[in-house]
């Protein structure tokens, strides 16, 4: 197994070339919008705005939570953009999206924590483009089960909130251990409303085998229907250094545990992030496209 400084072969990606990426970046920018991919740095931006998709980020671009594994900006954000709702609806207009993905920085500054702007987004979405499925990837609004309620009350067709890692390695990523029960509620909650539950995990923070399969268990008995599973990457040197690189095979391996756990579907590899392929998760889970 290579170094945890050197990253393997099977992370490297290549510069993107196709036209429609730089389309995708230009309807971003004519409405005035951040992604999670470029907030992020998510490694998969070249193959999913190639085939004219992306993840909106509402909310700002800058987080109230300083978590350890996340490259996302952190600080005292500005107030919220009362046209982003519709500035997202244009822009899954303008790129023709049969699937759109949303999620925001996390804003405990607020008094619902963002959830009336999700729950604005989704309807306004689904307003201006009937016939696209929507997935919202959302914080833990601080614990409010009003402000989740507010969110699923919009009617998406996934309600995704990533726990992120195992339970005990929490304080590694600078949360409170308390939150991974609480993430865990935000699932459970969703599922009791009928939603259709999805959770991302990271690997590679210096996690046990022992404590992913607890991780599996705990996400099934909360109700999670999908699941994606990616290498964790450090972003930054502020940031918690990676304990292992999961070669290919492993996390194929992991797949086939996750599944005989009862999850619908899993995405597992080392590039995989929440919203990678969420449109045949989707499928997937549901017999529909």
């Amino acid at each position: 197994m290579p170094g945890r400084d050197k990253k393997p072969v099977w992370l490297k990606v290549k510069l993107p070339s196709d036209p429609n990426f730089f389309h995708v970046s230009e309807v971003l920018k004519a409405h005035r919008l951040h992604t999670i991919c470029r907030s992020a740095r998510c490694p998969n931006i070249g193959e999913c705005w190639s085939n004219r998709t992306a993840t909106f980020l509402i909310l700002g671009d800058t987080c109230t939570r300083a978590c350890g594994f996340c490259a996302v900006a952190k600080g005292r954000p500005s107030a919220p953009d009362e046209a982003e709702p519709e500035n997202v609806a244009g822009a899954v207009r303008s790129l023709g999206l049969k699937y759109a993905v949303i999620t925001s920085v996390t804003r405990d500054d607020l008094a619902d924590g963002g959830a009336s702007i999700f729950a604005r987004t989704i309807r306004a979405v689904r307003e201006g483009s009937p016939w696209t499925k929507i997935e919202v990837l959302v914080p833990d609004f601080d614990g409010s089960m009003e402000a989740l309620d507010a969110v699923l009350e919009a009617g998406p067709d996934i309600l995704n909130h990533n726990l992120e890692t195992t339970e005990s390695l929490y304080p590694i990523i600078r949360r409170p251990a308390g939150n991974y029960r609480r993430s865990l509620e935000v699932l459970a909650t969703a599922k009791r409303r009928k939603a259709l539950a999805k959770s991302g995990l990271i690997i590679g923070l210096g996690e046990r085998q022992e404590d992913i399969l607890q991780t599996l268990s705990d996400l099934r008995r909360a109700g999670c229907d999908l699941l994606t599973i990616g290498q964790y990457l450090q972003p930054s040197q502020a940031n918690a250094p990676v304990e292992k690189y999961y070669s290919p095979r492993e996390f194929d391996e992991l797949r086939t545990i996750a599944l005989d756990f009862g999850f619908a579907d899993v995405v597992a590899g080392p590039l995989v992030r929440s919203s990678f392929h969420a449109d045949k998760l989707y499928a997937s889970a549901t017999g529909r496209t």
